[in-house]
């Protein structure tokens, strides 16, 4: 019977099988090892020598990094500490400065038609160089009067509204201040933006405002300058909390001073008369505004002198409160408006780790010489040493970011480490 071509490679691989063994029988009987076992060991045996070659690179970039090396890569999890929050004040005028003693405005725009509703308060000359804004001051009164009628718009009673709008809560008109009284005129003075950053600083501003020598002495401040009286705010924020109005910090304005705190007498409110004009304002130390109570102030001579507020009447009212306040620092330098902004600052810390093996190398020319790039002094064969003076900050791209300058350079040697700490504020 034929045999299929299946049956005979059957055969074949069965004689094939037997052959193989004989022959594993045959090495073992010599005492050599099986052929499986020669494969596997060298393939161990080319294992071990590619590992090798991986050390030895790894060891001759090591040795490369350590010596020449340009840039480091921060370990994010160790070298990175990030949204560090702190408060910090600052002086809240120009260059930081704590107190304005000088105040300026602009005739240009005192005598335009916003100086109807406002008027800037400058460091100095508007005109001269590193002039800028301050702050503004407005006078409003909720029928109006005190101003000439204005393309159908009563500009004090525009400046009202806007403000009550701005700080009082839904459907509240009317600024009511300490004593419950309701005051239907009023002084407000708002900060400029660029001076105030992120918050006016409660319990860190005094203002000073002169009057006219019929100014009542109700709240103990008997001393008068140049035949004026002189008024001194802060607000209560030492001896109170904030009250929250419609999502708003809102604190008292009192007489007083930083020094002292709170003048005790303050707290009737009455003229000598008797007659209550409530307290003297409020401020909104998150939006930089102090409303001034315009009724009280009138109690301390600061009115323009033999006028009336009357509607249909053009009273100047802006004027007067800037009387009051550059009048105040021209009588003595020391009643200067103090004031200092707050803010909340997001820092990132950076932890720069010099080993000792790091950057003792320079890629300044003047390190080495010749073409050969022989270090230039003797000594430093062997023995090289730097000073670090600046660390620059960069993106993936080796794009610089930021530089951070030490205050003195540090020296850098094989047998010197150093911690360089970095924050950077948002």
């Amino acid at each position: 019977m034929a045999k299929t071509q299946a049956q005979i490679e059957k055969e074949i691989a069965e004689v094939e099988a037997i052959r193989n063994q004989l022959k594993e029988e045959k090495r073992q009987a010599q005492g050599l090892p099986s052929t499986a076992d020669s494969a596997r060991g060298a393939i161990l045996r080319e294992a071990q020598k590619l590992a090798s070659q991986i050390v030895r690179e790894r060891d001759s970039l090591a040795q490369k990094t350590t010596t020449g090396k340009i840039y480091s890569r921060f370990d994010a999890g160790n070298d990175i500490i990030s949204n560090r929050k702190e408060k910090v004040t600052a002086g809240l005028w120009s260059n930081s400065s704590g107190e304005l003693t000088t105040s300026h405005t602009s005739s240009a725009q005192t005598s335009s038609n916003s100086g109807r509703y406002y008027w800037n308060v400058y460091n100095s000359s508007s005109i001269a160089l590193g002039s800028s804004v301050q702050y503004a001051i407005a006078y409003g009164n909720k029928q109006g009067s005190g101003s000439l009628l204005n393309n159908e718009d009563f500009p004090t009673k525009a400046v009202y509204t806007q403000y009550a709008n701005l700080v009082l809560p839904p459907n509240d008109t009317t600024f009511t201040f300490a004593g419950a009284v309701n005051e239907s005129h009023i002084y407000a003075i708002n900060i400029q933006r660029a001076r105030l950053k992120e918050k006016l600083d409660p319990g860190n501003w005094e203002l000073v405002l002169s009057g006219s020598s019929g100014g009542s002495t109700e709240d103990g401040l008997t001393n008068t300058v140049s035949g004026h009286s002189i008024t001194k705010l802060i607000d209560n924020s030492g001896a109170s909390s904030a009250t929250i109005q419609d999502g708003l910090r809102v604190y008292s304005v009192v007489s007083g001073t930083i020094a002292n705190g709170e003048l005790a007498t303050d707290t009737t409110h009455t003229a000598n008369n008797g007659y209550n004009k409530g307290g003297y304002g409020l401020v909104y130390p998150d939006l930089g505004i102090i409303v001034l109570n315009a009724g009280r102030l009138k109690q301390r001579g600061i009115r323009p002198v033999g006028t009336m507020t009357a509607s249909n009447t053009n009273n100047q009212f802006n004027k007067t409160l800037f009387a009051a306040i550059s009048g105040a620092a021209s009588y003595n330098a020391s009643y200067g408006f103090q004031a200092r902004s707050e803010e909340e600052v997001a820092s990132t810390f950076y932890y720069i780790r010099v080993k000792n093996a790091d950057y003792n190398f320079s890629n300044n020319p003047t390190f080495t010489t010749g073409s050969l790039g022989a270090l230039k002094h003797a000594s430093m064969i062997k023995d090289p040493k730097t000073y670090i003076t600046t660390v620059g900050l960069y993106n993936d791209k080796q794009e610089l970011l930021a530089t951070a300058k030490l205050s003195k350079p540090l020296l850098k040697s094989f047998d010197r480490e150093s911690l360089i700490k970095i924050k950077l504020d948002f």
